[in-house]
């Protein structure tokens, strides 16, 4: 086997985080950890290292079948959706103080099993989380229907209920576990559903973390069952399993058209939030040098790893060259290293085979003619790292500017008016996000509008609010995480009729 993480010398981590990690992780199911039922597991490696970090049992349709059944009957008799509202927003408000408890927990975790810079982890993914917890948790009590006046007449009372939805089967990536897990579960907790999570067999255990925490919160047995395994034995079964009444799903979107028509075999309500190729668009009035850090988290936080990573730049003509120099510097000088060292601002991919194929890509790049401008550097062939990479003077039929590659790539090209970069940034399958950088508010008013995206940030990129909906047009996705849309995805509208005149 290979060597274990946690032999010979290693960044300082809590013993808390070292017991956790080390002990047994089976699937969480009806509130107690049990193995599959095959017995399998699979193995996690340590991304920094590529050395072995521990095993997580593998779900199969069986499992799968346990999972659904156990939310099935929480839901159907258990007490999560007869409590009164208040009642779950005070649970939900607690797993929320519970994150925060254990932020640095959560965080080591999160870096040892996926690679992110541990600080990130802790200061915006876990803290993050927290807030979001808090935010949906107060949607509990808030979810209203309406009186309508009927057009039958005297003695004909109209109203509207909102109901939750059930069972919901949900599946999220391995770029920002913890995230992604309290996205997928908070809503729908607060609405009054429940809920099987399947996480990446990339990164898992925080998934398993969470559900500890929920039962440690307050919420029912049944309510939340995670499975851990890969897409084909767990994760499809559970998107086809006749007993969810909604799919929801983060992740590529060749999975997620797959998901799809899965979904409508059975008529399952669903949510796709799926890839992107955001362009960041420069205009010529902005400072390059004052930009530049910006631009270079925009594609370089968590290692590009990110949906609405802005993979694409285009800069005006008059300052392309300023801001592609501006921008070399900060790339160039990025501190890449292991997670667990806090001075590291970008750390390792997820896996092996990532790495492999954002390397791929930087190949087919120089082999497409693209101009490289950013330093090769050596990096620790241990990890999973590549360096931080700028291709300039990119053609918009390059494989490199129309595909999600999904790492610290970014590919750049320069425009000459507003009509033609919209038109060049619109002229793409995906649709997630986009960002506009300028100072001419009349200019991006003008702008904002015609860009076919989810999301459009000025003069920033990649921030999210619990509050703003989060989403795309296009083969970015269907419906929204995030804000009251979220919700609303998560509840039914049952319209109610009383004739109360008299016979």
């Amino acid at each position: 086997m290979t060597q274990h993480f946690f032999t010979g010398q290693n960044p300082n981590i809590t013993t808390e985080t070292k017991a956790f990690v080390t002990r047994y992780h089976g699937l969480f199911i009806d509130g107690q950890t049990m193995p599959a039922a095959s017995g399998e597991t699979f193995d996690v490696f340590e991304p920094s290292t590529g050395h072995w970090l521990t095993s997580i049992a593998a779900a199969n349709s069986e499992d799968v079948n346990r999972a659904v059944q156990s939310s099935r009957n929480a839901f159907d008799t258990g007490p999560w959706p007869r409590m009164t509202p208040a009642e779950r927003e005070l649970i939900l408000f607690r797993l929320a103080d519970l994150i925060e408890q254990n932020k640095q927990l959560i965080a080591e975790i999160e870096t040892l099993d996926m690679g992110k810079p541990v600080i990130e982890a802790r200061d915006i993914d876990v803290m993050e989380s927290a807030s979001y917890c808090r935010y949906m948790a107060g949607w509990a009590t808030k979810l209203d229907g309406r009186v309508t006046q009927l057009s039958a007449g005297p003695g004909n009372f109209g109203y509207t209920r909102k109901e939750p939805i059930g069972v919901v089967g949900a599946i999220i990536p391995w770029n920002f576990p913890f995230s992604m897990a309290c996205w997928k579960v908070i809503a729908a907790l607060a609405a009054g559903c429940t809920v099987v999570l399947k996480p990446s067999e990339l990164a898992s255990l925080t998934s398993l973390k969470l559900a500890e925490l929920a039962i440690e919160a307050g919420v029912p047995t049944g309510v939340l069952n995670v499975i851990t395994g890969d897409g084909q034995n767990a994760g499809a079964p559970l998107m086809a399993h006749p007993s969810i009444n909604k799919a929801s799903f983060t992740g590529s979107t060749a999975v997620g058209k797959m998901i799809g028509k899965a979904a409508m075999e059975n008529l399952t309500r669903v949510t796709l939030e799926l890839g992107g190729k955001s362009p960041m668009i420069v205009l010529g009035d902005a400072d390059p040098a004052s930009i530049a850090e910006e631009l270079a988290a925009g594609i370089f936080f968590n290692a590009g790893q990110v949906c609405t990573a802005g993979s694409r730049l285009l800069v005006q003509e008059k300052i392309y060259e300023d801001v592609l120099l501006e921008l070399t510097k900060v790339a160039n000088n990025l501190v890449v290293g292991a997670g667990l060292d806090e001075s590291t601002q970008m750390g390792p991919l997820a896996s092996l085979a990532h790495k492999e194929k954002v390397e791929s890509y930087i190949n087919l790049g120089r082999e497409e003619g693209a101009r490289l401008i950013t330093s090769n550097r050596d990096m620790d062939e241990n990890g999973y790292y590549v360096s931080p990479t700028i291709f300039a003077d990119c053609t918009d039929t390059m494989r490199i500017v129309t595909e999600e590659i999904f790492g610290p790539v970014l590919v750049a090209s320069s425009f000459k008016d507003i009509d033609e970069v919209v038109s060049r940034v619109n002229n793409s399958s995906f649709g997630l996000a986009a960002s506009i950088w300028s100072n001419d508010l009349k200019k991006v008013m003008d702008i904002t509008p015609r860009i076919q995206a989810g999301i459009v940030w000025v003069n920033t990129h990649n921030p999210i609010d619990a509050s703003l909906p989060f989403g795309g047009f296009k083969h970015s996705g269907i419906g929204r995480e995030n804000g009251p849309e979220q919700i609303e995805a998560y509840l039914e509208t049952k319209s109610v009729w009383i004739n109360h005149a008299d016979s």
